[in-house]
């Protein structure tokens, strides 16, 4: 959940009530997206904060981890005809992108510790453009840069939430839409917030504590997507919209 603390270590270990806290740089930054319309280039941006907290636990004192909390909400992009883009603050294949876009862009210094990366953050200046894809890091497999992008067929049903594919914004658009560049740049200003203004069944749907999409028993007795929605969506909840879904 993008409300949570999410946790990466650089050795396989267990945090407990043994260990410690040590202080990490907590960092804000403002993720941009543009889109190309056939009435011109039309854009949204949202404030992200991403809290750090480095770990050390009592069990394995050589071993170091931190713990990511993300604030802030999707971007929208107001589109002609009345369509909305969504950026979400996850991506396909990382529920946590929001907290680890910016760690996979700042660059590397040979011989620096864990510790000393988490402020490597702090030096990236100005605007950066999303790569479509980033490389493999260690035991991290190339995946996608960019976060997941959803529509809604109406804005006022939360059922209809369509994907929307990055490298194709036309199938879900039409001709002439065209993704033109996501890009994060470093701000002091604070995370955003309101996007309950923007979607009217955003509380309702936060109070009954469900999915986007309606779910069906199969014959096995297991939950899946009802028939005519996308089986990816399963998991799609109101975290990826805003982190004060549960708060």
């Amino acid at each position: 959940m993008p409300s949570g603390w999410s946790i990466i270590a650089v050795f396989a270990l267990v945090l407990g009530l043994a260990g410690c806290a040590d202080p990490a740089p907590d960092y804000r930054y403002r993720l941009t997206v543009e889109v190309d319309t056939p009435q011109g280039l039309r854009s949204g941006s949202s404030v992200i904060e991403v809290e750090q907290r480095l770990v050390r636990p009592g069990s394995n004192p050589t071993g170091t981890g931190v713990e990511r909390r993300v604030r802030g909400e999707a971007v929208a992009v107001d589109l002609p005809g009345g369509r909305t883009l969504f950026a979400l603050l996850r991506s396909d294949n990382d529920v946590d992108w929001a907290s680890h876009v910016l760690p996979f862009l700042a660059p590397r210094v040979a011989g620096e510790s864990f510790e000393q990366q988490l402020d490597d953050v702090l030096s990236l200046e100005g605007e950066v453009v999303l790569p479509r894809m980033f490389p493999p890091v260690g035991h991290i497999e190339t995946r996608s840069a960019y976060p997941m992008l959803v529509t809604f067929g109406d804005l006022s049903d939360p059922t209809s939430v369509e994907r929307v594919d990055p490298d194709d914004l036309a199938a879900s658009f039409g001709e002439g839409y065209a993704l033109h560049r996501m890009t994060v740049q470093m701000t002091d200003d604070p995370a955003t917030t309101g996007i309950e203004e923007r979607l009217a069944w955003f509380s309702d749907v936060a109070t009954s504590r469900g999915g986007l999409i309606p779910m069906v028993r199969n014959d096995q007795g297991r939950f899946e997507a009802a028939p005519g929605y996308e089986e990816s969506l399963v998991d799609l909840g109101l975290s990826y919209f805003s982190t004060e879904a549960y708060e």
